[in-house]
């Protein structure tokens, strides 16, 4: 029985180092982008963002050998709206996102 749990742990030290290492490319990503493109993208404002992403990385390092507490879902969360929401919405913006449409030779 022992195994067992000492094996959960091992599993949730190694969710909580991805889940961790997704918020602080959250917050990195967050860093680099220009305060103009936040609000051109209709989004809160980069401190704003920036607030939410930097407790979530310091509550996923506060939480990295038990990620499936409240704080680890919550310290996910916010990056997770981040990534998914914000960040396609300022590469748009900027004009960094990846198009579909094109060929090895231009657009289709």
């Amino acid at each position: 029985m022992g195994n067992l749990f000492e094996l959960q742990g091992y599993v949730a030290l190694v969710l909580g180092v991805v889940l961790f290492a997704m918020e602080v490319f959250a917050l990195a990503d967050c860093i680099r982008r220009r305060p103009d493109a936040f609000t051109a993208a209709g989004k809160l404002s980069k401190p704003a963002w920036l607030a939410i992403t930097a407790v979530a990385a310091v509550l996923g390092f506060l939480v990295i050998t038990n990620p499936l507490s409240i704080f680890g879902i919550a310290a996910v969360v916010g990056a997770a709206v981040y990534l998914a929401d914000v960040r396609p919405a300022l590469q748009k913006v900027i004009g960094t996102a990846k198009r579909n449409n094109s060929g090895p030779y231009g657009p289709w």
